[in-house]
């Protein structure tokens, strides 16, 4: 059954539980529910709970669409869902818990810890304040293992990509190894010390921070995308995830949304839990400090597990997070004492539902005018500067048109919407525009560029060659490879090989002795790709820093 069809039904079934009323909440709660809806319905999630505290109470909790399509059963106040990366903070405050017994230093090499631990580096040795700022250089995941010890372990195979503390470069195998780093001091299994210091005097009894085919039973059905090679589409169906056990310190916490609010109402008190302090002052500042700048995102630090961040004059911290089938938000406004959380089982994440659950219950706290709703496609940051006509070199062209912010893509006589999903990227919802997000390049500040894949138009601002010769091996190398869980798409721009993951993720391969290095655009690479086993004068095979990616027959 498409999942479309019953949220229309069931997105606006709304439930309120728990604490005192903040000040205009009825009218503050029905925005936020209005707002909901339609998120809901435009991005076709399935089920949603949304709590909403402060410093001392749960206000609220929220409960849309379903648990389970279908059987019909629907999200509930205790409905247990994957919160993701959200677990990267209990992961640090585990180990800031042991910094205060003497038993850990974050500045200290993580070979003090782990003496087996390695990894190709021609740097000083990685620390775990290195790792818990994602500032190590260390590449982003390791999805072809389960949850292992072998995560962590699979980085001798590994080369860092920069000087540690240089730059901010997000890793989910940094806080596996944090973890693992977290059980070899303890003595104990991560998910031990995390129930015994964080969950039990938090008193988050629906809790857990490791998931088993036992969990399963409790857990929200996770939906993901029914094709999973290409930039998520709405208007397409959503099946059940794939499943499996975890335990590793970047993502193993299951939770609901009002125990996930003590936790969040903990940290909105510096670190003070109902019954005594979790952490100290001290870890608290450390575990929110803003020690690395997040690149792309405005006025946006990283701590140790905690994003901080600045709006509207106001500290705000918090997490997002994302698993298979599902995604989370949590975030809490540090001088209004406001927080909320979100969880939802779809993939792409509750982050905008929160921050205006998070600014409509500000304004009501402060006596202002409530917001006015979001419209359904919201305003494009310098949407003027994306208008214009794009042309290919076999003449092929399209138009963009600003219409007070909001961007339409005339294309074969329709008027497309791009909808905003990263700096420069969009998605077109059109067959045409299937595989790939619709991305720009700048010269100098200024648009001149567009790129959908391989395909490349130039609009009357650009400057430049229009030839770009490349050496003849580099056409073996494109096509589309899949791996386990993941996919990618490698593609020739410009004279230069492009790496596209399933998400719409694009990183250039700069050719180097034996290998190509990967980065983001304006940041170092710290993935490394080869490509072997040519048939046909095509390559069968891509290592992509240690995981092995093969050809498929799909273009």
């Amino acid at each position: 059954m498409k999942i479309s069809r019953l949220i229309a039904a069931v997105c606006l079934v709304s439930s309120l539980a728990g604490g005192q009323s903040a000040p205009n909440s009825d009218a503050a709660g029905k925005l936020i529910d209005s707002y909901v809806a339609l998120q809901m319905k435009a991005e076709q999630v399935p089920g949603l709970v949304l709590a909403i505290t402060d410093r001392n109470r749960l206000l609220r909790v929220s409960t849309y669409g379903y648990a389970n399509v279908e059987a019909k059963l629907p999200a509930r106040r205790d409905t247990l869902f994957e919160i993701g990366s959200i677990s990267k903070s209990f992961t640090a405050i585990a180990l800031l818990q042991l910094r205060e017994q003497g038993n850990f230093d974050p500045r200290q090499p993580i070979t003090r810890y782990l003496p087996w631990f390695s990894i190709h580096t021609k740097y000083r040795p990685i620390t775990g304040h290195d790792i818990m700022t994602h500032t190590a250089g260390l590449p982003r995941d390791r999805d072809d293992v389960p949850s292992s010890l072998y995560q962590a372990a699979g980085v001798r195979d590994r080369w860092t990509g920069y000087e540690p503390g240089k730059y901010f470069a997000y890793s989910n195998i940094g806080y596996q190894i944090m973890g693992y780093v977290l059980q070899e001091i303890t003595g104990k299994p991560y998910a031990e010390t995390v129930r015994a210091h964080i969950l039990q005097p938090l008193d988050m009894d629906h809790s857990d921070a490791v998931f088993t085919n036992d969990t399963y039973k409790r857990l929200a059905v996770g939906y993901a995308p029914l094709y999973d090679d290409r930039p998520y589409n709405p208007a397409e169906p959503l099946i059940p995830a794939t499943w499996q056990e975890y335990a590793a310190g970047d993502g193993s916490v299951v939770s609901t949304a009002p125990d996930l609010a003590k936790y969040l109402r903990m940290l909105l008190n510096h670190g003070a839990g109902p019954s005594g302090r979790i952490v100290s002052e001290e870890s608290w500042k450390l575990l929110t400090q803003p020690a690395a700048r997040v690149p792309g995102e405005e006025k946006t630090y990283y701590g140790y597990g905690i994003f901080s961040r600045t709006v509207e004059g106001h500290r705000y911290i918090g997490h997002s997070g994302g698993m298979t089938g599902y995604s989370a938000r949590m975030e809490g406004d540090l001088d209004s004492g406001l927080g909320v959380v979100a969880l939802e089982n779809a993939p792409l994440g509750p982050e905008d539902i929160a921050s205006f659950a998070l600014k409509v219950m500000r304004a009501a706290a402060e006596g202002k005018p409530l917001p006015p709703l979001p419209q359904a496609a919201p305003v494009v940051k310098d949407a003027a500067d994306y208008a214009g006509t794009y042309t290919a070199a076999d003449g092929s062209n399209f138009s963009i048109s600003n219409d007070g912010g909001r961007l339409g893509l005339d294309y074969k006589g329709q008027k497309l919407t791009l909808q905003a999903r990263g700096q420069d990227l969009f998605f077109v919802n059109h067959p045409d525009f299937k595989l790939f997000n619709l991305s720009f390049g700048r010269d100098k500040g200024k648009i001149v560029e567009a790129f959908y894949g391989d395909e490349w138009f130039t609009n009357e601002r650009y400057v430049g060659l229009r030839q770009f010769p490349y050496p003849p091996q580099w056409a073996s190398y494109l096509g589309h490879y899949r791996g386990v869980p993941d996919n990618f798409r490698v593609v020739l721009r410009k004279g230069k090989l492009w790496l596209i993951s399933a998400e719409g993720d694009e990183m250039m391969l700069t050719p180097m002795p034996g290998y190509f290095a990967l980065a983001h655009q304006g940041q170092p690479p710290r993935e490394r790709i080869t490509f072997d086993t040519p048939v046909h004068g095509k390559t069968l095979r891509a290592t992509l820093s240690g995981v092995a990616y093969y050809r498929t027959f799909t273009p």
